[in-house]
């Protein structure tokens, strides 16, 4: 038999283990609020068994561990869906700035012609399609009376106006390129600290866990915390190291072995365009997922497509105005002068001696012949001309932003597929990890009456001695 001091005793081990459980529940009730916090709960034993008179006899109950309450699974995947979710984010808020540079509200259009058509007259503003169109209407105005002075200062004012808006357009869309190189740089160095952060806790863990020989639950909770955030920015695909530390690579790069960071990323720049490498490394960094990359995706796809497709239709428009212009002949009989100066939508501008002296506008066919209106006329018939993929300059511009448009729904919608993937991942983590306060506070009873009811085992025990000491009496 135990006797009244092995009883005695396994009423203070009893009270030690509902002490622990208050104390699990203390932290849990603590961290409520904490996201990054996983439920801990206090893994209970039976004590060593003892042989008695009447057969084995248990001793009691003893603390073995304390547990979180964690799912690697769901660690893992909320990790994966992190990298997916930040560059699906990063290409929406670029493809949105770009929009907001367009001046023109596209998000949900459809692409196609009834996209195209869309894309001249949504937002109410004066969209780059319509100042194309009252170009060509200006040539047509000025092919119905090629010797009006004020219908060649309405068609220089109108070319201008065409114009400055190719250079703003190109001037806002090559601005919000460089925004982007710079959110990289920035993202890049929240990567770099975010690194060394993993490594510390790494370090913090091995040291502590080789220590105590348990499981540093909270400081595991703050790795995988840092982990997921690291995950925002970049793909991370994770290896178990020494003593619990984890290893970490990018993009096959391995930047963290064990406690050490073996490796930073750094940016380096290509025709004006940021890209992420290891540092002191020449080979850039493969990434798949991440906000990074959706940054860039942005910038050298959504909104570089569209810069490409502006300087195409610039360069275009240019070429075929001037060809058919610098044939022509002015009120005084010159010829050979271009209308439009520059070679893309960053440098078209029109002829300053035009802009000076409408007059010098070469609107005839004919020299000497005055009222002839022959280039005028092939210069309006431009409007119907297809040039770009069996397109007009009109509809190869209302195409560009339609498909725009297209890839803006396309990233939204992707966007709230993947918000719903997040969220039901999160929620089956707290229903596994999650602070519960009637949980804990029903534990937390169960606890304390559990210690007083030891704490009365320990009483009668010693009621029990005082009366055996007195029997000697």
């Amino acid at each position: 038999m135990l006797g009244l001091f092995g009883v005695l005793n396994m009423g203070a081990r009893s009270m030690g283990v509902q002490r622990a459980g208050v104390e699990v529940a203390g932290q849990n009730l603590a961290n409520v609020s904490n996201p990054a916090y996983a439920r801990q709960r206090v893994a209970i034993s039976t004590s060593i068994t003892v042989q008695s008179e009447v057969g084995p006899q248990g001793t009691g109950s003893e603390v073995v561990n304390i547990v979180s309450m964690r799912n690697a699974i769901l660690d893992n995947q909320i990790q994966s869906e992190a990298s997916a979710h930040g560059m699906l984010q990063a290409k929406q808020t670029a493809l949105q700035y770009a929009q907001a540079s367009l001046g023109t509200q596209i998000d949900r259009m459809a692409s196609g012609a009834e996209g195209a058509s869309a894309a001249q007259g949504v937002g109410g503003g004066h969209s780059l399609a319509d100042s194309l169109g009252e170009l060509f209407s200006a040539f047509q105005s000025l092919s119905s009376n090629p010797t009006s002075m004020a219908e060649r200062q309405t068609l220089t004012m109108k070319a201008a106006s065409l114009a400055s808006q190719f250079r703003q357009l190109d001037s806002r869309l090559g601005e919000l390129g460089n925004q982007l190189n710079r959110t990289i740089e920035s993202e890049v160095v929240t990567v770099n600290q975010t690194l060394t952060n993993i490594a510390s806790l790494n370090d913090k863990i091995t040291r502590m866990e080789a220590i105590s020989g348990g499981t540093a639950n909270d400081l595991r909770d703050m790795r995988q915390a840092q982990i997921e955030e690291l995950a925002k920015y970049v793909k991370v695909d994770l290896s178990s190291g020494v003593g619990g530390a984890v290893n970490v690579s990018i993009g096959g790069a391995d930047v963290i072995v064990n406690n050490q960071v073996t490796e930073t990323v750094e940016t380096y720049s290509v025709g004006g365009n940021t890209y992420i490498r290891a540092a002191g490394s020449d080979s850039p960094i493969s990434l798949t997922s991440g906000s990074i990359q959706g940054t860039i995706q942005a910038r050298d796809v959504g909104i570089g497509d569209i810069r490409a497709s502006m300087n195409t239709i610039a360069n275009t428009l240019i070429a075929q105005v001037n060809t058919i212009h610098g044939a022509g002949f002015s009120l005084n009989g010159s010829t050979g002068a271009q209308f439009f100066t520059g070679i893309d939508a960053a440098t078209i501008g029109v002829n300053s001696a035009l802009a000076d002296d409408p007059s010098l506008i070469q609107a005839s066919g004919v020299n000497g012949a005055t009222g002839n209106n022959q280039v005028a006329l092939a210069l309006a018939q431009l409007s119907q001309t297809e040039f770009m993929n069996g397109q007009t300059l009109t509809q190869a511009y209302s195409q560009t932003v339609a498909a725009f448009g297209q890839e803006l729904s396309t990233v939204n919608n992707d966007l709230a597929n993947q918000d719903t993937v997040d969220n039901m991942l999160h929620a089956q983590r707290d229903s596994i990890g999650g602070v519960s306060l009637d949980e804990e506070m029903t534990d937390l009873t169960r606890f304390q009456k559990a210690f007083q009811a030891s704490a009365r085992l320990i009483t009668t025990v010693d009621e029990m001695l005082e009366t055996l000491v007195n029997m000697k009496r």
